[in-house]
């Protein structure tokens, strides 16, 4: 298994899609330029904000192999893994190893039905002795939240190294953090509240909002690392203000108006989701502004 770290300010990437709903690679690799030029820690792709639940094998395997060819080692990479069963989760996980991911981020079985703990870890365990890379699960669902006592049961799964933490519970963070920060990375995905997550001593953070506000981001995370915490107050409310201009049930389709606005070229939402509206623009226009993020 590689032996990476994974920490920092870690961003996701969009995946771009043109006018007949198929994923533009061309696009994709002038966002990872630019994510990197920012300064980010490492690069997952084909996780939420890349719309990985809609993505196909052949398509997520063409998005990693490009993100890798274009990260070209400078930073790890992370493939995204959003399935519903242990034989589909094994299978995207090998492709994406295939095509030259560091590690792999992996939901957990999020559908109607819910595994038991020992099935969970059974999941994961099988992931990750098929694969055999470092494994990031990514603990997003609401109605499938991994709670902390089931965690600390994947211990001796030595391919699951961190935790990501998102469903907007800092609950949960804390005590992921207070009983297993030993063990396992945590990294926050609470887009609105990585300052109090840095300053709980978080590793870093995973999350959607760095895609937008990458350099605002990375320098929160130094600031915290340096005690300033006066300016990575100011920093969070910058940020704060575009993540509450964003975050809405379309966010594949306000994310990648923020990335326009700001004069990046992220490609269109993925069907069902149309691009956002002009008043949603507007709002979004209006956040950018007060972040002096643009004139």
């Amino acid at each position: 298994m590689k032996d990476i770290q994974l920490g920092g300010m870690i961003s996701t990437v969009v995946t771009p899609f043109d006018a007949r709903d198929e994923v533009d690679l061309d696009l994709l690799r002038g966002e990872v330029k630019y994510l990197l030029d920012q300064g980010v820690t490492a690069i997952c792709a084909c996780g939420s904000t890349g719309e990985g639940q809609t993505l196909s094998l052949e398509e997520s395997v063409a998005i990693c192999e490009v993100v890798v060819d274009e990260v070209a080692g400078r930073v790890p990479v992370i493939g995204g893994v959003i399935q519903n069963s242990t034989a589909q989760a094994k299978r995207y996980s090998l492709a994406l190893k295939k095509a030259g991911v560091d590690a792999l981020q992996v939901t957990p079985v999020h559908y109607v039905f819910a595994p038991s703990p020992e099935e969970t870890v059974a999941h994961y365990r099988e992931i990750g002795e098929a694969a055999d890379l470092p494994i990031v699960l990514y603990n997003v669902v609401p109605w499938a939240l991994v709670p902390v006592d089931t965690i600390e049961m994947l211990r001796d799964v030595p391919q699951v190294v961190a935790v990501k933490q998102s469903g907007g519970d800092i609950h949960l963070l804390a005590d992921l953090l207070h009983r297993l920060r030993d063990r396992f990375t945590v990294l926050a995905a609470l887009d609105d509240l990585h300052y109090p997550a840095f300053v709980m001593g978080a590793h870093g953070a995973l999350a959607a909002i760095p895609t937008v506000t990458p350099r605002l981001s990375v320098e929160l995370w130094d600031a915290v690392q340096a005690g300033d915490h006066a300016k990575a107050l100011e920093l969070h409310e910058r940020i704060l203000t575009v993540w509450r201009a964003i975050d809405a049930p379309n966010l594949p389709a306000t994310l990648k108006a923020a990335l326009e606005l700001l004069g990046r070229f992220p490609g269109l939402p993925r069907r069902p989701f149309a691009p956002a509206t002009e008043t949603e623009r507007e709002r979004i226009r209006t956040a950018l502004r007060a972040a002096n993020l643009i004139d």
